[in-house]
């Protein structure tokens, strides 16, 4: 990996970094309200960033509740995909939860994705079920993966 790629925990001042990759990323993005309060109020809530030459190009949101470590969102800038940055960003989160006592991680994926869902497969993510017209834009269903950590 370049040597100029670091990952950081991330905090409140992060939230314009978060919002524009959020925003290039999703159909159905998180509100800049819902980002201040899992970075300041949610005391399971960790965001992890990914900064090349110091921009964030990535984060990752975990909730750690016990020993179950719940995906919230995981995203790349667009320019920057198809170079395994996801694939170093999960592996860095899956880490930490791990330190942090998580024996278990799952995270709910458009069952359209099928990118995002083989790369949650190459980290050992297996399918767990199916929540019926789970995204709100247009009633996809959401794979549900878990893995062992």
């Amino acid at each position: 990996m370049n040597k100029s790629l670091t990952f950081r925990f991330m905090d409140i001042n992060d939230v314009d970094d978060i919002l524009k990759i959020e925003h290039e990323s999703f159909t159905l993005p998180w509100s800049r309200e819902a980002f201040q309060n899992e970075l300041t109020t949610n005391q399971y809530a960790l965001y992890i960033g990914l900064e090349e030459d110091r921009k964030v190009i990535g984060y990752c949101g975990v909730w750690i509740v016990i020993d179950e470590a719940q995906i919230t969102n995981v995203a790349i800038l667009p320019e920057y995909r198809g170079r395994k940055l996801g694939e170093a960003l999960m592996r860095q989160v899956m880490e930490i939860a791990s330190e942090r006592g998580a024996r278990t991680m799952s995270l709910e994926v458009r069952v359209s994705n099928s990118v995002a869902q083989s790369l949650y497969r190459k980290l050992g993510f297996q399918d767990g079920g199916i929540r019926k017209n789970y995204y709100s834009d247009n009633q996809e269903d959401a794979l549900v993966m878990w893995v062992n950590l």
